[in-house]
């Protein structure tokens, strides 16, 4: 009975030591359970993880109420959705809720680099290497970083392609825009809107010169189209900090950075976390 006991009291303890994983933060984002959107889920105070769509949700206090925040696709059903949640005594259950309906508009494109748009086996290659690359960085779960949650712009600029949109390059379509574009002039500072770790840099196929930051408990942004990067792999920066410069390299109709945030290895609006 005493050894049960123990083993119980133990376990119990290490739950209560995992729930430290429920981050404290300043803000929340904006709450949008639209596809590409996010949807703040209040979990009753006792959890120590949170998963969806089989993927880590980050879990954070902002006073006194803990949240699974949750970065729901673009291609999400309408309807209702559940997040799981393990609990401090080690049972689980669920929370739900409903993803609302949104109208993203239409953006059609020209681009005059014919393999821009239709890459020829040679590119397929270098294309799929460069995806696996970057899948492994959106899917770093560092606990060791404090995620901030509304940030500022990383370049100031013209807000030229919202997130959402329905794309078509030289009358084609091809996947709904991933991330907030801001249209400056060429050579403009980009700063790190928050704190993190740079998890990969290149000069990518689709992205040209390209970083990806990690800000903690599965917060990732994405910058690219770049001029010069200002930072490695593996380097710490701090909010403000210089990263590189706005360019038009990779495939791009004139000198811009495209923004992308990720919450649970998915693509989520960057609107949603700008702090004006």
């Amino acid at each position: 009975m005493r050894i049960r006991f123990f083993v119980h009291a133990l376990l119990l303890g290490l739950a209560l030591i995992n729930s430290a994983l429920a981050v404290d933060i300043d803000s929340l984002p904006i709450a949008a359970a639209v596809p590409g959107g996010v949807a703040l889920v209040p979990t009753g105070g006792d959890a120590v993880s949170a998963r969806y769509r089989n993927e880590r949700v980050l879990l954070a206090e902002h006073e006194g109420t803990q949240y699974a925040i949750v970065g729901i696709p673009l291609s999400a059903k309408l309807g209702e959705h559940e997040v799981t949640l393990r609990l401090t005594d080690g049972g689980q259950t669920r929370r739900s809720f409903t993803v609302t309906d949104k109208k993203y508009v239409e953006q059609r494109l020209t681009i005059t680099n014919e393999r821009q748009v239709n890459p020829n086996n040679e590119d397929m290659v270098r294309i799929n290497r460069e995806s696996a690359e970057m899948n492994e960085a959106f899917s770093s779960w560092d606990e060791s970083l404090q995620p901030v949650l509304r940030m500022r712009a990383p370049v100031e600029g013209v807000r030229s392609s919202s997130f959402g949109l329905r794309r078509f390059f030289n009358e084609q379509p091809r996947a709904p825009h991933s991330g907030m574009d801001i249209a400056a002039p060429e050579g403009t500072p980009i700063y790190a809107p928050a704190g993190g770790v740079v998890r990969a840099t290149g000069n990518y196929f689709f992205n040209g010169n390209t970083i990806i930051l990690d800000h903690g408990h599965g917060l990732i942004t994405l910058y690219c189209h770049m001029n010069t990067i200002d930072v490695t792999p593996g380097q710490r920066v701090e909010t403000g900090e210089q990263i590189g410069k706005v360019g038009q390299t990779g495939r791009v109709t004139g000198p811009h950075l495209h923004w992308s945030i990720n919450l649970n290895n998915t693509r989520v609006d960057p609107a949603l976390f700008i702090q004006d």
